[in-house]
């Protein structure tokens, strides 16, 4: 089935839409984005990902498109027309094209933002085979920009990583900075010592991830421990579980890091309780 596609106010065939070759967002990577699950047709932390994007867009001084306070009814349209019931809605927005190439940001008076969203199917997402296997990752040097808390998209060493990872046999690789873990290549990272949730706290350096503002504030209404701060490969080697969160895999368990098996191997209690908890609360207030 021809998805239907959403490009600067048009529902479109995926075949029929276009953005220009003058488009900042192919030429500059100048562009921010959001990808919001979707369960059982409703969308899942709506809000917050739109709070985001704002954020986002104010961060790189770019305009705020004119479809800005349509996008819930954008996204709920694309839901309805492609007839999603588990998946993800991606949104992109550019600062346009304004007709050339210029490093130079075009007059935001003069050009319109270009706005872009599609589905992507994701039949019983939130029944993922692989929650119950676990992650195993590899860390590697992040050499990123310094910005990450904006989502640009910016994804070619987040890509890079993933691509190493798959060719030492793992799933995913975390990134170290000055000898600790930052984050994940498209999540935020954690571990469990001694039932204590340790993950890096919030700055320049990691994304400000929807789901992880989430997932912790679920995981002290539930009365667990919550250290926001650094850790090292050694240090999560040595944990008693470790796990990421994201928009796409909720929460999802690490068994194994660089090699090094996490207790038994198996997801740990405090990843898959949270998991549970994230899904079945994210739910109740999903629109």
């Amino acid at each position: 089935m021809t998805r239907t596609v959403y490009v600067n106010g048009a529902y479109l065939p995926e075949t029929e839409a276009v953005v220009s070759v003058f488009d900042r967002g192919f030429l500059m990577a100048d562009a921010v984005y959001e990808v919001t699950s979707v369960l059982g047709g409703r969308l899942i932390d709506f809000a917050g990902h739109c709070a985001r994007l704002e954020r986002s867009l104010a961060e790189l001084d770019m305009r705020k498109p004119a479809c800005f306070d349509a996008l819930l009814d954008i996204h709920r349209e694309l839901v309805a027309r492609n007839g999603l019931e588990d998946g993800l809605i991606y949104l992109q927005v550019t600062r346009g094209s304004p007709g050339d190439r210029d490093f130079v940001f075009p007059d935001p008076d003069a050009t319109e933002p270009t706005v872009v969203l599609f589905t992507q199917s994701k039949p019983g997402l939130a029944d993922s085979a692989q929650a119950k296997t676990g992650l195993k990752v590899i860390s590697v040097e992040d050499i990123r920009w310094g910005r990450r808390d904006i989502k640009t998209v910016q994804l070619l060493y987040p890509s890079m990583g993933k691509m190493m990872a798959k060719k030492a046999g793992a799933d995913d690789a975390w990134l170290v900075e000055d000898g600790c873990v930052t984050e994940g290549t498209s999540n935020n990272a954690y571990i469990v010592l001694n039932g204590r949730i340790v993950t890096r706290a919030l700055g320049a350096d990691i994304l400000h991830g929807i789901t992880r503002a989430a997932v912790l504030r679920f995981a002290r209404e539930a009365q667990m421990e919550v250290e926001e701060r650094s850790f090292t490969i050694a240090e999560a080697q040595g944990a008693d579980e470790a796990f990421v969160t994201s928009a796409s895999a909720f929460v999802m368990p690490v068994v194994e890091i660089d090699g090094v098996t996490l207790g038994d191997g198996a997801p740990g209690p405090v990843a898959r309780r949270l998991r549970e908890i994230y899904i079945d609360e994210s739910l109740k207030t999903a629109v």
